[in-house]
């Protein structure tokens, strides 16, 4: 099972190098930062775009965000193997500015398309960007930490770990926020 999911996974990889998506981020970047992490995770997170160090290892939150969010999981009786972790845009926009609307708006088939393979209980948006990608018109600093369902996800908005990393006042926030998930998953469990 996990095999196969895995093996899908790959296959969205390659569509979306096969197809050309966003040739402009492509070029500037070292390589596609796809997504990492247990195929059959109960749990996806999502941010905005590789940075730096994404770019270099190929995998998402791997620098200071990265670890903080190691941190956030931890707390909960998590790491890194029990859940998916990836990016909207797949590729590091150039001096890691916001990705484009336009870039966003290609990459999200694929990023259906990986949800539809794991199939999560729960989808952690992490930040503006990839609320406004799964629900458009949100705002974060009115619905982080409340969890919405919405074309048959159930998605938990939080801040983005970098957030809390430039803005100390969000940190304790977000922690908040992210102590909430077992709760949360729990009583999707008791639903189903």
């Amino acid at each position: 099972m996990i095999q196969n999911k895995q093996n899908r996974l790959e296959q969205i990889k390659a569509d979306i190098i096969s197809k050309n998506i966003c040739p402009n981020l492509a070029k500037t970047a070292k390589q596609l930062v796809f997504g990492d992490g247990n195929p059959s995770a109960d749990i996806v997170f999502i941010g905005e775009a590789p940075g730096k160090n994404e770019d270099e290892q190929g995998k998402p939150f791997v620098g200071a965000a990265g670890k903080f969010l190691n941190e956030m999981l931890a707390s909960v009786g998590l790491n890194r193997d029990d859940v998916y972790i990836t990016n909207i845009v797949k590729y590091r926009p150039p001096n890691n500015r916001d990705p484009l609307p336009e870039e966003k708006q290609n990459f999200l088939p694929f990023l259906r398309a990986q949800l539809e393979v794991i199939k999560p209980k729960i989808v952690v948006t992490l930040g503006r960007h990839s609320l406004e990608c799964l629900i458009p018109g949100l705002q974060i600093s009115q619905v982080h930490g409340h969890p919405k369902r919405y074309k048959g996800l159930i998605i938990l908005p939080l801040f983005h770990p970098a957030a809390a990393l430039y803005n100390g006042g969000l940190r304790q926030t977000l922690m908040d926020d992210f102590a909430a998930i077992p709760t949360i998953l729990n009583q999707i469990e008791q639903e189903n």
